[in-house]
């Protein structure tokens, strides 16, 4: 997905008075048709890539912001945090970080798609709409995600995926963080019930590693929502949260 899919979002922080910005990964700024006319610019992009654009981002604002970021954007966000930016974070359905083991089925069925096919990873795959809809929207009725996946959807990075499902057997992979860095960020993990592609326990299990850590560290799991948790009904509810808990953690308000 393109940074349409946060608009809500950043409509409803704006009209709080926050400045808020939603930077897009290399090879997907423009608008989702565009990128579906010509997907090959998404093609090769990796993680270092997109972790390095949002440090440059960041540190470019000249203060430091609250993070937010949902599946590979959660990892993302774990990282840029370890590294000393931002003043909080929060993690959305977050993809793995290197060292989290769980695999749970619904997440290889989900990444099947790209992973069964190697010879792509340095390809823009597509989903299909029924794939799509097990993986992102399957608490949505097939009408739903079909008008879901005509807004939202764009090919992606397969090498993206294939570099966070094999970090673990990569020492000096992308997603590699510190989990006792006792200087890190407030760090917020949100998960929801019925996710297909990030179930509860992988975010259980990424929040485990950094129980050593003096930093903060919480988890807060929703029921019902799939793993579009930023945009189905019910999306102000999980929005309203990760303010309220960011404001409190980063700004002292609430």
């Amino acid at each position: 997905m393109t940074p349409r899919s946060w608009e809500g979002w950043v409509e409803r922080y704006r009209a709080q008075g926050y400045r808020v910005i939603a930077p897009a990964w290399p090879g997907i700024d423009g608008e989702v048709e565009d990128i579906r006319r010509n997907p090959s610019r998404t093609a090769g992009v990796g993680l270092r890539e997109v972790i390095a654009r949002y440090e440059e981002v960041i540190r470019d604002l000249g203060e430091a912001p609250v993070i937010m970021g949902h599946s590979f954007g959660g990892a993302v966000t774990q990282v840029l945090l370890d590294r000393g930016l931002g003043r909080a974070g929060v993690a959305i359905d977050s993809a793995p970080v290197k060292g989290v083991l769980p695999l749970p089925y619904s997440t290889l069925k989900s990444a099947f798609p790209v992973l069964g096919h190697p010879t792509r990873r340095n390809k823009a795959v597509p989903l299909t709409p029924r794939q799509f809809h097990y993986g992102f929207t399957n608490t949505l009725s097939e009408e739903e995600s079909a008008a879901v996946y005509e807004r939202y959807h764009v090919p992606g990075s397969a090498r993206v995926l294939f570099q966070g499902a094999f970090a673990n057997f990569n020492p000096r992979a992308a997603t590699k963080v510190d989990f006792r860095n006792e200087r890190r960020a407030p760090l917020l993990f949100i998960a929801d019930e019925a996710d297909h592609i990030v179930p509860p326990t992988l975010n259980r299990a990424n929040r485990r590693l950094y129980r050593k850590s003096p930093a903060v560290t919480e988890y807060r799991e929703f029921p019902g929502p799939s793993h579009f948790i930023v945009g189905q009904d019910g999306w102000q509810e999980v929005a309203d949260y990760a303010l309220a808990w960011a404001a409190h953690h980063a700004y002292g308000r609430g």
